[in-house]
């Protein structure tokens, strides 16, 4: 054999090998690719936590309490927030207990995301829960099954199954879900917070006073008494 042949049969060779891991790598692409999109569709559910039901008065929507009471507590807040759920979990409902079942606080939450791509997916499957009238319902479930940063506590299919845990009509949910209904509302809870100068959470508004932190219950006892000292102006 001829070296100029040997050197033809060398290239064609060196070509064939060249398309064969051009092939491998589309391949190999398009398996991740096709991985992350299906993967997440038939991925195990896993296990679910039931919270405790708890009692909400006045439940409207993502607010409770009497719309009139003497002090509005607006709270801004992030499903994935470990700091959020501590607050939820106890002071909130010892405030609910001692304020909002007196009339004293109205209590209203603002989805304030801002932790990662799973906190956007939970604020939006809470006003799907407000839309059929269990927005409290869903945040508990919600909180009660935090498992990290963006590590799949908050899937799509882990969204629907808590809504059916809560007896939503889980269609309704899904479609709600799918079109980001509230997506411009939950932009502009954002907004709001960030114009109120909040960039932490939990932060709330406590008539017009801005508190930072998942504070002891004690520390909101005093945030809150403050204006209800405060003496009634008589119109005149």
């Amino acid at each position: 054999m001829s070296k100029r042949e040997e050197m033809r049969r060398k290239r064609m060779r060196e070509r064939r090998l060249r398309r064969l891991v051009v092939i491998f790598i589309f391949l190999g692409a398009a398996l991740v690719i096709a991985a992350t999109i299906i993967w997440p569709n038939i991925a195990p559910i896993g296990d679910i936590v039931i919270p405790q039901a708890k009692s909400y008065p006045l439940a409207d929507g993502n607010a409770i309490g009497e719309p009139n009471a003497p002090v509005v507590i607006e709270e801004f807040s992030d499903f994935q927030c470990s700091y959020c759920r501590i607050f939820h979990q106890s002071t909130g409902a010892q405030i609910i207990e001692r304020y909002i079942e007196t009339g004293q606080v109205y209590f209203i939450f603002r989805n304030f995301v801002i932790i990662g791509r799973e906190s956007l997916a939970a604020a939006n499957g809470s006003m799907c829960a407000a839309e059929q009238g269990k927005f409290w319902e869903y945040a508990d479930i919600l909180f009660a099954n935090q498992s990290g940063i963006d590590a799949g506590a908050f899937s799509d299919r882990r969204l629907e199954a808590y809504a059916e845990n809560i007896n939503l009509d889980t269609a309704l949910f899904r479609s709600c879900m799918r079109e980001n209904r509230y997506q411009d509302q939950v932009q502009q809870d954002y907004q709001a917070g960030v114009n109120n100068g909040i960039n932490v959470t939990p932060s709330f508004i406590i008539n017009g006073k801005l508190v930072t932190g998942a504070l002891s219950f004690s520390a909101f006892q005093t945030e809150i008494e403050a204006p209800l000292m405060e003496p009634e102006t008589s119109s005149p």
